[in-house]
């Protein structure tokens, strides 16, 4: 997991707690069964209402990797590429068969073979270009569906305040609990707001950021087969490569020098 979200995410609750127990409150007064259920399946249902079932796989995924993804390394895939622009300048694009096999990026690999067999450059850019437009389509899913649950949270919450309210107003006969009615009715407000910008809006925008950077990978990986394919000088692939990536996630490394044959 990248640490920005446990941290993130500790940060913001630990406000929240600090204020609570600063204004002389206790936590559990806030923790609640019934709002909480409220504003939980509430959201959820209202999203799904407006999306469909065979998306849901996706958001399913988008959760998981919203909590547990990390940050593609640009560096390791610069090293890759160029090791194999360094070996098919020496013996060939046909001598990458063997180290095809060995590439763990599924989107490189399948790349690499493609162009070891042999296919149109323009063609294989074209076809790498329709696979990071597709990615990008199917990330915006579940980002999509994350921001709309952040908006929903909110309406939901005053949902169940107004639920109950109309149960403090059934109460006003007993005025000694109408404190406790009325402290009662505002916690799924409260459980809206922190639920839709302390759980989901984060999510949604950890999701697109993620994907960003996936797909900026992807596209320096096409960047580095077109080089490769096209036996550019390893030293200049480097160069380009890493000209194409920020400072922060890649370090410049100086290319290694190609290996006589």
């Amino acid at each position: 997991m990248d640490p920005a979200t446990l941290i993130g995410l500790a940060i913001a609750f630990g406000a929240i707690l600090g204020a609570i127990i600063l204004e002389g409150s206790s936590p559990m007064s806030v923790v609640l069964l019934p709002p909480i259920l409220l504003v939980i399946v509430g959201t959820i249902g209202a999203t799904i209402a407006g999306t469909r079932m065979a998306d849901l796989s996706l958001v399913v995924a988008g959760a998981k990797k919203a909590l547990t993804g990390k940050a593609v390394d640009a560096s390791a895939t610069i090293d890759v590429v160029v090791s194999l622009a360094e070996r098919a300048r020496r013996e060939g694009l046909l001598a990458l068969e063997d180290a095809a096999k060995d590439v763990e990026d599924e989107f490189l690999r399948d790349g690499l073979q493609a162009a070891i067999d042999g296919t149109d450059p323009e063609d294989l850019r074209e076809m790498l270009t329709d696979r990071i437009e597709t990615k990008r389509t199917t990330d915006k899913v579940a980002t999509g569906f994350f921001s709309t649950m952040g908006g929903y949270a909110p309406t939901v919450g005053i949902i169940g305040t107004v639920v109950s309210l109309v149960h403090v107003l059934e109460n006003l006969s007993e005025p000694e609990e109408l404190g406790h009615l009325i402290a009662a009715a505002l916690v799924a407000t409260f459980w809206g707001l922190v639920s839709a910008n302390i759980i989901y809006l984060p999510m949604a925008g950890r999701l697109k950021r993620l994907s960003e950077t996936e797909c900026a990978q992807m596209e320096l990986v096409v960047e580095g087969l077109m080089a490769v394919q096209a036996g550019s000088n390893p030293r200049l692939v480097a160069q380009r490569l890493r000209s194409l990536v920020p400072a922060g996630p890649a370090k410049a490394k100086p290319a290694k020098p190609p290996k006589a044959a």
